[in-house]
């Protein structure tokens, strides 16, 4: 891991504002309305990125990546969830279960995912397997020379159009949970992948979560990430900075819609006086402050606490992300309320933002499975 000076850090964040507030924040609304990004813009905007050292910013040096420090990784991290969650992806954070590749995986697939011309995702949940991993079923039967894959995933972010797809799979059911699953890299052009479907969402518009089957589908042995036995190690090891994740992107939406409420509120005139001078309004708006600010400090703990490798890392991750998922729903409504009639409109991204902060108390584990996590650590004292 490189070292980085203060200075260092802000060129960095202000690199990375720049583009998303140059680049990305204009494309918002066409995103929005199409539901969609157009593929071409999408490469060229990971090109972009790639040019300028951002694309795949949380890889450590082991993978190729700039290994950089917790608090440049925030930096970018804060910067990139200002933009709507589709947008953030062209950054390019990238799973970090591909540390279980070997050496010959990481020759095949790294360079071109590092340098954003192929894509990579990974599919755990499954219709009656959401954040419980001891409930997969999806199937793997070793054959000569590979694998067999049966079974069904559901809301998989890009499957559709990724290259490669890391499949959780069941390969030995008697054994304890984290020595019964495997993870296979199976390629999006792999005759075995069944009934790909696309959902329509609440919000989170042209970011594209989708359903498939797998029907016999075959993978070989070269195509095993890890050793048999290694999925619930490999999931874990992307856990919790996909929670790290998760958190930044309620934290960047709840911030933003903050800064729109406080400029708006010391704007908007009503009975004679700015809704600012208003202590209702101040209430909503101190309110917010202070949540945004929590959420931020859980969020740079966590990041601190995986950096160092601490036991206290998990749970960490849990309180930050379970916290900041709460918080980005509750400032989102207050926002909304402070812009009154303009905020439900979709003139404005205002309710946009309400729509999309829903969606972080499910996903990468529901906020009530964090409390469960939470409880269980702190009965355990």
């Amino acid at each position: 891991m490189q070292s980085m000076s203060e200075d260092e850090i802000a060129m960095l964040r202000a690199t990375t504002r720049r583009f998303v507030r140059d680049r990305l924040v204009p494309l918002e609304a066409q995103v929005e309305a199409a539901d969609d990004i157009e593929p071409a813009l999408l490469a060229q905007l990971r090109q972009e990125a790639v040019a300028l050292g951002l694309y795949g910013f949380n890889l450590p040096e082991s993978l190729g990546g700039p290994g950089l420090p917790a608090d440049a990784k925030l930096a970018v991290l804060e910067e990139i969830t200002y933009t709507s969650v589709p947008l953030t992806e062209v950054a390019g954070y990238l799973p970090l279960s591909l540390n279980f590749c070997n050496a010959e995986q990481r020759a095949r697939l790294l360079p071109a995912l590092r340098a954003g011309k192929e894509v990579i995702t990974y599919a755990m949940t499954e219709p009656d397997a959401g954040s419980d991993l001891g409930a997969i079923r999806m199937r793997a039967q070793k054959k000569d020379g590979g694998w067999v894959l049966n079974g069904s995933k559901q809301f998989i972010s890009h499957a559709e159009t990724a290259n490669h797809i890391i499949v959780l799979a069941l390969t030995d059911p008697g054994a304890p949970l984290k020595r019964r699953l495997t993870t296979f890299i199976v390629a999006r052009g792999n005759p075995g992948i069944a009934g790909m479907t696309r959902y329509r969402k609440m919000g989170w518009r042209g970011y594209h979560l989708n359903g498939f089957s797998l029907d016999n589908c075959f993978v070989s042995d070269a195509d095993v990430l890890g050793q048999p036995g290694d999925g619930f190690l490999a999931i874990m090891e992307s856990i919790n900075h996909d929670r790290i994740f998760s958190a930044c992107r309620s934290l960047g939406l709840a911030q933003r819609g903050h800064e729109m409420s406080c400029a708006y509120a010391k704007e908007r005139v009503a009975f004679d006086a700015t809704l600012s001078q208003h202590q209702g309004i101040q209430f909503m708006i101190a309110d917010n402050d202070v949540e945004i600010e929590a959420a931020r400090l859980l969020i740079y703990r966590a990041a601190k606490l995986i950096e160092a490798g601490e036991p206290a890392a998990r749970i960490a991750a849990s309180r930050a992300k379970l916290y900041a998922s709460e918080m980005g729903c509750r400032v989102s409504d207050r926002v909304l309320q402070i812009f009154g009639g303009m905020g439900y409109m979709c003139d404005l991204p205002v309710e946009r933002f309400y729509r999309d902060a829903r969606a972080f108390r499910i996903g990468e584990g529901t906020s009530e499975m964090q409390r469960i996590q939470i409880a269980r650590h702190v009965l355990a004292d």
